[in-house]
């Protein structure tokens, strides 16, 4: 969903700046009213380009947000008031960056934002997900369930990333290992056999001219090789980071042996527990499933998964729309289909 930048005349008098997401303009407007705001403009956010390999992500790393939460979770357990908790843990964070982001948060929260509106105020630099959450649980008053909740979640999913990770570096460093003997090969050993084959003076083989070609090249071109490799890996980290290319290779990572299974797992455990979350959390369902299904890391399953907002707004069950998708396991199914009885 689109970004827009929101001038807003707060309850206590404030004038204050926010970025929010919406569907659309007007949807953004009913919100903002109905949460109090005085609307004085809206537009659209302007889109951040970022460089591959040289911008500096503006996402706050998941272990650092982690920690973020189970303190802020322990200090308001303790009694301790929100402001003064966000304060005293903007003071002990190390991270330049996450300081400077939580200073921003503690401001907007004194003059009387609510902590969800100042998460999301931020964008995508911290997940939707949390800041709906918070949502959810200022208006029910559990802050405090919610944030436990999503601490939980957030150990499960950076408990599942560290496997993945860890099941994935073994055959990298395997790969890696071999383009470099590949190389070695082609640049030093095979040249040395070219002047031993010479003194037979008789006719090489083809297969054996083919390989001394290549390596006779590799090593006459190898910095221009190098260059290619560089560009065209660029190249698709550029092409990834559009919506269209994120589509593609997100779609090719899931027909992938093993780490294909992996990434589907992985895509339905994030839906399943920050629906949980929100539905916990007391959000009604058709919100809760639009926030859940962009939490999917994979665009792909998102969105797939968004295409069943609409029918489930429209009274359609969940179970049936799921199962259109061809995403969902039978077993989570049937439990849905359960719950729905």
């Amino acid at each position: 969903m689109p970004e827009f930048v929101c001038r807003l005349g707060a309850p206590n008098g404030s004038v204050v700046e926010q970025r929010r997401v919406a569907a659309s303009v007007d949807a953004l407007r009913r919100e903002l009213e109905a949460e109090g705001f005085h609307v004085f403009s809206l537009s659209g956010a302007r889109s951040r380009f970022r460089v591959p390999f040289f911008s500096r992500s503006e996402k706050v790393s998941g272990e650092d947000f982690l920690l973020f939460n189970t303190q802020l979770k322990t200090l308001l357990h303790a009694g301790m008031p929100l402001a003064q908790s966000l304060e005293l843990l903007k003071d002990q964070q190390a991270d330049p960056h996450f300081r400077a982001l939580l200073d921003k948060i503690h401001q907007q929260v004194t003059t009387g934002i609510a902590l969800s509106d100042a998460f999301l105020a931020l964008g995508e630099t911290f997940p939707r997900l949390y800041a709906n959450s918070l949502r959810a649980g200022e208006r029910t008053g559990e802050l405090e369930q919610v944030l436990e909740r999503y601490v939980e979640y957030q150990r499960l999913v950076e408990a599942v990333r560290k496997k993945i990770i860890g099941a994935l570096t073994y055959p990298a460093v395997l790969v890696t290992l071999s383009a470099g003997l590949v190389v070695i090969l082609m640049v030093k050993v095979i040249p040395a056999f070219e002047d031993f084959y010479v003194q037979f003076e008789t006719e090489l083989p083809l297969p054996t001219k083919m390989v001394l070609g290549l390596a006779d090249f590799t090593k006459n071109n190898l910095f221009f090789i190098i260059a290619a490799v560089a560009v065209l890996v660029y190249g698709i980290r550029v092409w990834r980071s559009s919506p269209s290319g994120r589509m593609i290779t997100d779609r090719w990572r899931l027909r992938l042996p093993l780490v294909g299974r992996l990434a589907h797992l992985f895509a339905l455990s994030q839906f399943s527990r920050s629906l949980a979350i929100l539905l916990g959390g007391g959000t009604p369902m058709v919100p809760a499933l639009e926030t859940a299904s962009t939490s999917i890391s994979n665009a792909y399953v998102s969105e797939l998964f968004l295409g069943c907002v609409q029918e489930v707004q429209e009274g359609r069950p969940l179970s049936d729309a799921l199962d259109d998708t061809g995403q969902a396991p039978e077993m989570a199914l049937a439990m849905i289909r359960v719950g729905e009885a």
